[in-house]
């Protein structure tokens, strides 16, 4: 028989608001245990249900209620949030989980693996070193321009154009810059070897990761796009169909309708943006080279979309369709077959 004990954990980092429901919209008993004493006050409802949002470390608390018999599932936050009657405390957002908890139609998030939560910090650091190394080559971009000196097109120009004025001794930087301008190009290189680092860290992990491995096979989609798929999704198989997946992606276009009337309107935009960039990148790859001789039906299919529309929009129409192409490898597990064009 079922346990139909339903405990709600308002995650934190030190102190944490429980609220158990032995019926639906009715809270039995409250509590606020530390960091130490979480797991023991689980002791006393074996198999029970634990409802919690999504957020810092949730994963992790997930796990440890798994191995102890429990059932986790994790909310969106932001579902969880229009729950929360009255002020925000920790009481109303423990009793906000457990009335959001009621509603079928959340779909809850699934627990993630130590390994899917490998590839995404592997991630976070690459697209947070990422951003500051653009900063950094923005940043001397700049600043010898104020200076009248021009740098060519191309992140890969900046740092040997600078150190050539560096070593010029003729050049127009002033003396005071000339050792802050070097820090900045030895900073710019010291983030791109730790980039180097974490991409060949996720080549290694690519191989000990079968999804990965027939990902690799779809056009437009790289080793940055197929690991973070991985690690951001986990599991393939809660979305039924690829428009699923696209939609969850924000790739699919928002509905204003009302009686007989259907607006669709501009992409959503949900879920998670860097994936949704990434498929939009591998989509701006597979129009690239969709000229090509002898082009398969996918390529063909953009190229020919292409002719009619805005370019940005054509992009994400293939990234749409690059998520649908994932769902049916991912799912199937089998690699990507290119086919023909059609006669």
């Amino acid at each position: 028989m079922e346990n139909d004990i339903v405990i709600a954990v308002d995650v934190a980092k030190t102190v944490f608001e429980v609220a158990v429901s032995d019926r639906p919209g009715h809270v039995c008993k409250r509590g606020r245990p530390n960091r130490s004493e979480l797991l023991p006050f689980f002791l006393a409802y074996p198999g029970a249900t634990v409802v919690m949002e999504a957020c810092g470390s949730a994963h992790y608390w997930g796990r440890e209620f798994q191995k102890r018999g429990h059932r986790v599932v994790l909310l969106p936050p932001h579902h969880v949030r229009p729950y929360v009657r009255g002020n925000k405390t920790d009481r109303t957002d423990a009793k906000g989980i457990l009335e959001a908890y009621r509603n079928a139609a959340i779909q809850p998030v699934p627990v993630k693996s130590i390994s899917q939560q490998t590839l995404t910090a592997l991630h976070r650091f690459r697209s947070g070193w990422m951003k500051e190394r653009t900063a950094r080559l923005n940043a001397v971009r700049g600043l010898l321009r104020e200076l009248g000196l021009f740098i060519p097109v191309g992140a890969r120009e900046v740092v040997p154009a600078v150190w050539a004025q560096i070593e010029d001794a003729d050049s127009e930087i002033p003396a005071a810059l000339r050792s802050v301008f070097a820090e900045a190009c030895q900073e710019i290189r010291d983030i791109e070897a730790r980039i180097k680092k974490v991409d060949h860290e996720l080549e290694v992990l690519a191989e000990q990761t079968p999804a990965v491995v027939w990902l690799l096979t779809i056009p437009g989609i790289g080793l940055i796009t197929a690991t973070a798929l991985v690690a951001f999704i986990g599991d393939i198989r809660r979305f039924p169909s690829g428009r699923h997946l696209a939609s969850y992606l924000g790739l699919t276009p928002r509905e204003f309708s009302s009686g007989l009337k259907r607006r669709l309107g501009r992409i959503s935009k949900r879920g998670d943006g860097y994936l949704r960039t990434l498929l939009i990148h591998g989509a701006r790859s597979v129009l690239l080279h969709a000229r090509k001789q002898q082009p398969d039906r996918l390529r063909s299919w953009a190229n020919d979309l292409s002719k009619t529309r805005p370019h940005n929009k054509v992009a994400v129409a293939v990234a749409n369709k690059l998520a649908r192409i994932v769902w049916a490898v991912w799912t199937r597990n089998v690699p990507y077959e290119l086919m023909p064009k059609a006669a």
